[in-house]
């Protein structure tokens, strides 16, 4: 079948080129259209019950990600040169496209009482805010009074200043549409020009943090790497390749099949709408990495077929189709275990895994097509090889580390057992040192400037991570004052949490009313009572005639407050605490609001229905009076991590399953199966007791190395394998005698592509992001540890299991 297949290639190879190239061409144009990801992909199925209050959130309250906190510390802020510099600073950043709101000190509010008569008569009581400090001050005396002024303000503290730090906080609320398009760079870049206009004029260090700059970098950091990391894999490939075959036209086809692979594998992004994130960024140069050994298989196997054929008259055309037979079958099943390895992530109820799973699955499957109809098209049009490229079959280097090899698997089988052993107690040690953890930012390294303004957030104001909690009073106007005073105990309780910052909430909103109603008295800074509570609610109710109305106090509120009046939120900024500590935070406050706001208790509806189960009588609906959700980015990429860690782990259970199927299809024996199995599990065995003893914790970015790792190294198996299989009747079915044949034929092959995969994934060690560093130099172990048992614990394996092998 796989000779006939050759012939075709050969005879209409100028078609299938034209045919090949132009879909290609076709591609090329689909993959100009793919666009880069501007939002955090969905880690969290559509139907999950956190992601669906995630969503119910943003509807009625809107985007709890969309806030940049801009921070300095300093005694001088409130100097009049400095404090006017930060005020510009405000103007000017209220000035960027796109920006909605920038909240600071120097636009602070006070509330004051107002009451407007007519002919005696009161028609009107309202509170209105009054700007702290006025647009011209112009001498220290006037700063310093308007600034014991804020300071009897305590709305204001911990939320826009700590005092003991001499800390200080702005923050700028950026459109949301406007964040998941392509000019978040530039309102970002925008933002930061203006920050470091303020530092230059007053010599105060500026930190910046919050969702939209954090994605935003990842997002442009993410664009420039991929350029990078496939520019560096080509040119890697291409040192590579002319290092072992001497030969630039060799390289340069090697080069035309991964570059084809590339080029199809971001214009399948087009075609499905995926865009490009953290992951699917990684599929180009993984194409290279798994392309080049494709090529370097079937080219290593036409230049063998072609030094031992001896019809010098058709001796390339019968090289090429003997290459085409023995390393068709043996490609093929390579990348279809390569492509399971990947495409099992499809299988994740995790959408960014189901993106990257599908596109890397088909990409690997669409590099072995080019690399069937390419290699042999265009070398039948390519010269003979020439003696100085065939050099690399005969280096001694190599050859003697063969020999080594042989030494190794005939004379020290029980010494390789034990060594075994030995370091997978080791590595099993290891693996219960394995912890699993992860946190927003861990990806980016600690020196990084987003990592360290993050700390300093961190550090003064408890972090910038946003939390949600709904409350849902199930009746419309739900507001009471009971229901306030539920909410104020539970923001006095996150208030003391280390890891959280004192929340915003309607509460707050009140206390800072009621101080307003008792002419700013601080002492007053609590929630109205029954009694005062009928004095301050007039104040809070918009005139409708009034034309100021919309910067009455209750507009302050409306956003902590659904327009049924029945939902409340409590927002809350916490620190990146990553997955371990953050639902024993989130138990703590689930169990304080179920005592609060206590579910279990019933009010009764207004409609009576007939119910058959209670024999035609009549009842009343019962339904919650409360329901409590804790909601938000953290809460989602709590769940998210979760989903993916799971997926994932399941991913390699199946990666297992579809892959030993395949073996069992290949190899039609249980036993070579077993041992072909055995050769690969160690590898992912030693590469988990690495990251036990290294501290690497198992997280989103890092448990993905086991999958890929695992697709690629079975490529080095069934290569031995199959070369095994087809030797063994050459030498009368003599398994030491093929067994060794087996290793000088497929032997320096093996080494040649393990080079290349591992110096492939080592590139990504020059990431910035941690988890591209992690998959780069522990996808590299992986295949390093995989290369060693294949050539010396595989054959082992296939010798102590020869009197129960039967030749099929």
């Amino acid at each position: 079948m796989w000779q006939r297949l050759g012939r075709i290639v050969l005879k209409y190879r100028l078609f299938l080129l034209i045919i090949l190239f132009s879909l290609t061409g076709l591609m090329g144009y689909f993959a100009s259209k793919v666009k880069l990801s501007y939002e955090f992909a969905k880690a969290i199925p559509t139907d999950n019950p956190k992601y669906k209050e995630y969503i119910a959130f943003k509807e009625k309250f809107g985007d709890d990600g969309n806030a940049l906190v801009i921070g300095v510390q300093t005694e001088k802020l409130f100097t009049l040169d400095v404090f006017n510099a930060y005020k510009l600073l405000h103007q000017q950043l209220k000035a960027v496209p796109n920006v909605e709101d920038v909240i600071s000190i120097p636009t602070a509010v006070t509330l004051q009482k107002f009451t407007d008569t007519l002919e005696g008569d009161v028609i009107n009581e309202k509170l209105l805010p009054i700007r702290i400090f006025a647009d011209n001050i112009s001498t220290q005396a006037e700063l310093d009074s308007a600034k014991d002024l804020f300071y009897t303000l305590p709305f204001y503290k911990s939320l826009q200043y700590n005092d003991s730090a001499k800390a200080y906080l702005m923050a700028v609320r950026i459109n949301r549409d406007s964040l998941n398009s392509p000019k978040r760079s530039q309102i970002v870049a925008n933002i930061n020009k203006a920050v470091q206009t303020f530092e230059a004029a007053t010599k105060i260090d500026t930190h910046v943090s919050g969702l939209p700059l954090i994605r935003t970098v990842v997002g442009d950091k993410l664009q420039k790497e991929m350029r990078l990391f496939l520019i560096g894999s080509l040119v890697l490939s291409a040192l590579i390749l002319l290092l072992f075959f001497r030969s630039l036209s060799t390289t340069i086809l090697s080069l035309l099949v991964v570059l084809m692979g590339v080029v199809w594998s971001i214009g399948l992004l087009h075609l499905f709408d995926y865009k490009i994130n953290l992951l699917t960024a990684l599929i180009p140069p993984l194409i290279v990495v798994i392309g080049v050994p494709n090529c370097i298989y079937f080219i290593n196997k036409f230049h063998t077929s072609f030094l031992q054929e001896v019809d010098i008259a058709d001796r390339k055309y019968k090289a090429l189709l003997n290459m085409v037979k023995k390393m068709g079958i043996v490609t093929l099943f390579c990348n279809i275990t390569a492509a399971i390895g990947f495409a099992v992530f499809a299988l994740t109820k995790s959408a960014i895994l189901k993106e990257f799973g599908v596109i890397a699955g088909i990409s690997i499957m669409i590099i072995f097509v080019i690399s069937f109809i390419l290699l042999p098209a265009v070398l039948s049009y390519l010269p003979a090889p020439k003696p100085t490229q065939l050099k690399y079959l005969k280096n001694k280097l190599l050859t003697n580390f063969l020999s080594g090899v042989e030494t190794w698997v005939f004379g020290h089988k029980k010494l390789v057992y034990t060594v075994t052993l030995v370091i997978v107690a080791i590595a099993v040690a290891g693996i219960f040192k394995l912890k699993t953890e992860a946190y927003i930012v861990d990806d980016l390294p600690k020196t990084d400037k987003i990592y360290t303004d993050l700390k300093f957030f961190e550090n003064n104001f408890k972090g910038v991570m946003p939390l949600e909690i709904v409350i849902d009073t199930k009746k419309k106007r739900g507001r009471t004052l009971e229901v306030f005073g539920k909410v104020d105990s539970l923001c006095q309780y996150i208030a003391v949490q280390k890891e959280m910052n004192r929340p915003l909430s309607i509460a707050e909103g009140l206390k800072f009313a009621k101080q307003g109603f008792y002419e700013g008295d601080s002492t007053n800074y609590l929630l109205p009572n029954n009694f005062d509570g009928a004095f301050v609610a007039p104040y809070l109710k918009p005139n409708k005639n009034d034309s100021s109305s919309k910067n009455n106090f209750t507009k302050m509120l409306s956003s902590f407050m659904d327009s049924t009046r029945q939902t409340t939120r409590i927002s809350v900024n916490m620190a990146d605490v990553g997955t371990v500590k953050l639902p024993e935070i989130l138990g703590g406050i689930e169990k304080r609001a179920n005592e609060l706001f206590d579910s279990t208790k019933y009010f009764y509806v207004d409609t009576i229905k007939q119910t058959p189960a209670t024999n035609g009588s009549y009842t009343l609906d019962t339904i919650p009076q409360y329901k409590v959700s804790l909601t938000g980015t953290s809460i989602t990429f709590l769940e998210g991590s979760k989903f993916i860690i799971n997926g994932l782990k399941e991913s390699i259970f199946w990666a297992f399953l579809l892959i030993s199927v395949c073996m069992l299809y290949l190899f039609k024996s249980f036993r070579i199966l077993l041992c072909s199995l055995i050769p690969n599990l160690v590898p992912l065995v030693i590469t988990a007791g690495v990251m036990g003893w290294a501290g690497v914790p198992l997280k989103p970015s890092t448990v993905l190395v086991f999958s890929v790792a695992l697709g690629i190294a079975i490529d080095i198996t069934i290569r031995f394998l199959v070369n095994y299989k087809q030797e063994l009747p050459a030498h009368n079915n003599n398994i030491p005698d093929t067994v060794i044949a087996t290793i000088k034929q497929t032997g320096l092959s093996i080494i040649y592509t393990s080079l290349v995969l591992i110096a492939g994934f080592i590139i990504f060690c020059a990431s910035s992001f941690g988890g591209t560093i992690a998959l780069g130099w522990l996808t590299s172990v992986t295949l390093l540890v995989a290369t060693i048992t294949n050539l010396i614990l595989l054959p082992v394996l296939l010798l102590s299991t020869r009197k129960s092998v039967k030749v099929q």
